[in-house]
């Protein structure tokens, strides 16, 4: 068989488990949202030392010794996983909906019409406001499909939530 009759010739069909169409452009999250991550995991990875290395301190078994190497093992994986997460998250602004994806081993690809959106939230926890981030929230009348944008800046949360909610509002008033 020549190598040549290996290499597929026009466009690539797409089973149903490949959600991310090719036909959107896909906006990119911050990386700033890396750190974040990074920073909430050190402090849950340092309380899990702590209180392993003070269990092994006061009773010296060997397993306290086996735990801690554990939360430092996954600590190491999680902040690997933090990293291809924070990269896997996008947004698609279309004409009637908005698409946002996320995940790495599940990946999900949540669609939102404008029509159904009843409300939008822009939030900036304390990491986030430091890094100089905020997450928009969709709220629909079905709670299973609200979706979430995290990692954007400031300037272009605003700018998403009052596009969402015109075009939300001129979509409703077509109902």
């Amino acid at each position: 068989m020549p190598p040549d009759s290996l290499v597929t010739r026009g466009p690539v069909a797409r089973g149903p488990l490949e959600p991310w169409p090719d036909t959107v452009h896909w906006q990119p999250i911050s990386t700033d949202l890396i750190w974040v991550e990074l920073i909430r995991l050190a402090i849950v990875v340092a309380i899990g030392l702590a209180v392993t290395a003070v269990g092994w301190a006061l009773s010296g078994h060997w397993l306290f010794g086996l735990a801690l190497a554990l939360v430092l093992v996954l600590g190491v994986w999680r902040a690997i996983a933090i990293v291809r997460a924070v990269r896997a998250w996008g947004y698609a602004e279309r004409e009637n909906d908005l698409l946002v994806r996320h995940g790495l081993l599940v990946r999900r690809l949540s669609i939102v019409p404008y029509s159904r959106m009843q409300f939008v939230d822009v939030s900036a926890g304390p990491l986030e406001r430091v890094f100089d981030l905020a997450t928009v929230q969709l709220h629909t009348a079905a709670a299973a499909s609200d979706a979430r944008v995290p990692g954007l800046r400031p300037a272009e949360a605003s700018r998403l939530r009052d596009r969402l909610t015109a075009l939300g509002e001129d979509r409703a008033e077509g109902l």
